[in-house]
């Protein structure tokens, strides 16, 4: 536990890439299999369920510490982040234990979820006598269901690879879908043979960057594959043997929430693989994402929602076929073998991609001009020689979207954030006019420089009117613009609008806050929209 809760601070101290990725090879390349295995799983974004609640916790430390309610809820509002909070008013440990991570989270955190609230404290305040702050502050992290630091799965790849001398898209297929923090797992993972995988595992998804520069910087347009850039969930439909799988990108399991999707599977020759987009579909035509989202989450779909929002997948790639994998062979070669598998098949939930036809870059920039009518968020443009890599990787597959959907609007309330920026407030809500009042209209928390989040943060400190908690409501001041992908409406927000993927585009300093838009206006984009 101790050389995890110094990986982690080496971590958290450091934005240099090439430092936070040494400083994992030093570990993996020292660590024991048992204890590597469990810091990949953390480290790569995966995480047991919260194991105390947080009130409990809260409750326990006051005990501790003799504190007062308000006390340590100024404490916790001023840090800005629980399990550091804990571990910074914790009294301090006289006898250290030097039990391995594997055994704190097998034989201390994973059972504390289960145990009765006395058995439950009692352990949680023994972890606390044996452990100095900072890993108490790990252990904290654990418990609370809220470990994250500053790495990617990609970085967190890249170390172990460079340890295990072995190809990075590869160390990157093996930990894709469902596997179990063993030891023998992460020999397997870090094992140069190669041997299958399992029948449900999907591929590294291959990701576009959104396009830089222009269009016709990129050549001919005879040498690109052109398709509208669809807003659902990527996925991947898996027929392996004699056994159907659906997964998103997101490495979740989601065959039995689609059952047309499970359908489409079965009906696939065995050993294949589609790539492409789950979405909601009705009567021929894309509904509004917002519709998909009310089977995002179900484990179960009831019959009305069923025929209400049914679902397809829009494939645009083949990845596997006859067991295969197709990933090193041209995009055009593989498009042909998915028109193929298509045409067999014949399914209701099969839908292909369209292609774009047009004899140059400026007829299609034409037609992208008409993506908000077809619903969708603009083109992607494919390289038709490129094979399907790993990751996100600049060159061969462009996102070329429309522009967002912009407005104007006020600073309102703000809320300190997280990790490295939990001493200052970074996350925003904004409003529009509706009359005389201000509407919350959405949140954000990006887009800013670190100049400009210091600049905001001294003025939410001397501009608060009232404290909510940890929400302090400002003196309606400062003008925003902001960006969103898609707008639609909704009965559960304040305003009658739900935005989605909001982020400040630039801080508007030249208009004064009567400038920022109103609720009819931003209602109105959805009527631009093509929305209802």
């Amino acid at each position: 536990m101790r050389e995890f809760a110094d990986l982690y601070a080496e971590l958290d101290s450091t934005t240099k890439t090439g430092a936070k990725v040494a400083a994992m090879e030093r570990y993996f390349a020292s660590a024991t299999p048992a204890d590597a295995i469990w810091a990949v799983y953390f480290l790569s974004g995966r995480k047991p369920k919260q194991a105390a609640p947080s009130r409990r916790l809260r409750q326990w430390v006051r005990e501790l510490a003799d504190l007062p309610e308000w006390l340590f809820d100024e404490c916790y509002h001023s840090v800005g982040d629980l399990a550091e909070t804990i571990a910074l008013l914790l009294p301090t440990s006289e006898q250290l234990s030097e039990m391995s991570l594997t055994d704190w989270v097998e034989q201390r955190l994973l059972p504390l979820r289960a145990m009765p609230e006395e058995e439950q404290k009692a352990a949680v305040l023994t972890a606390w006598r044996e452990l100095d702050a900072r890993r108490r502050f790990v252990w904290n992290k654990l418990i609370t269901g809220e470990f994250r630091v500053g790495v990617s799965q990609l970085l967190v790849v890249r170390a172990l690879a460079n340890v295990a001398k072995l190809d990075p898209g590869l160390v990157t297929h093996r930990l894709m879908g469902e596997w179990s923090p063993t030891p023998a797992f992460y020999q397997s993972l870090v094992s140069a043979e190669t041997g299958d995988g399992a029948a449900s595992q999907p591929y590294p998804f291959f990701l576009a960057h959104p396009l830089e520069g222009e269009p016709p910087e990129l050549g001919s347009a005879e040498d690109w594959q052109v398709e509208w850039k669809w807003d659902g969930i990527r996925s991947q439909v898996i027929r392996r043997r004699g056994q159907s799988f659906v997964w998103s990108r997101g490495e979740e399991l989601v065959t039995d929430r689609y059952p047309e999707l499970k359908s489409l599977a079965d009906a696939l020759p065995d050993g294949t693989v589609l790539d492409g987009e789950i979405l909601p579909w009705k009567d021929g035509q894309v509904l509004p994402f917002q519709e998909l989202q009310r089977r995002i989450g179900r484990k179960t779909v009831g019959k009305k929602l069923l025929q209400e929002v049914p679902v397809v997948l829009m494939a645009y790639d083949l990845i596997e076929i006859d067991g295969v994998d197709q990933r090193d062979r041209p995009l055009s070669e593989r498009r042909d073998k998915l028109e193929q598998v298509a045409r067999a098949i014949d399914h209701p939930e099969l839908i292909l991609s369209p292609r774009v036809q047009a004899d140059s870059w400026e007829s299609l920039a034409n037609l992208r001009q008409t993506s908000r009518e077809r619903q969708v968020e603009g083109m992607m443009l494919k390289r038709r020689s490129s094979p399907y890599r790993v990751g996100r990787i600049r060159g061969d597959w462009w996102k070329w979207k429309i522009e967002p959907y912009a407005v104007d609007a006020v600073l309102i309330n703000a809320q300190a954030g997280h990790g490295r920026r939990s001493g200052l407030f970074t996350d925003y809500t904004f409003g529009v006019w509706d009359g005389e009042i201000l509407v919350p209209i959405a949140k954000a928390y990006s887009g800013l420089t670190d100049e400009e989040i210091r600049e905001v943060d001294a003025f939410v400190r001397r501009n608060t009117l009232e404290k909510f908690g940890p929400v302090r409501t400002v003196t309606p001041m400062l003008v925003f613009e902001l960006g969103f992908e898609g707008i639609q409406a909704s009965s559960r927000h304040k305003s009658g609008v739900a935005v989605r993927f909001p982020r400040m585009l630039r801080w508007r300093k030249d208009k004064q806050p009567r400038d920022a838009d109103t609720l009819e206006r931003v209602k109105a984009l959805m009527r631009v929209g093509g929305e209802s």
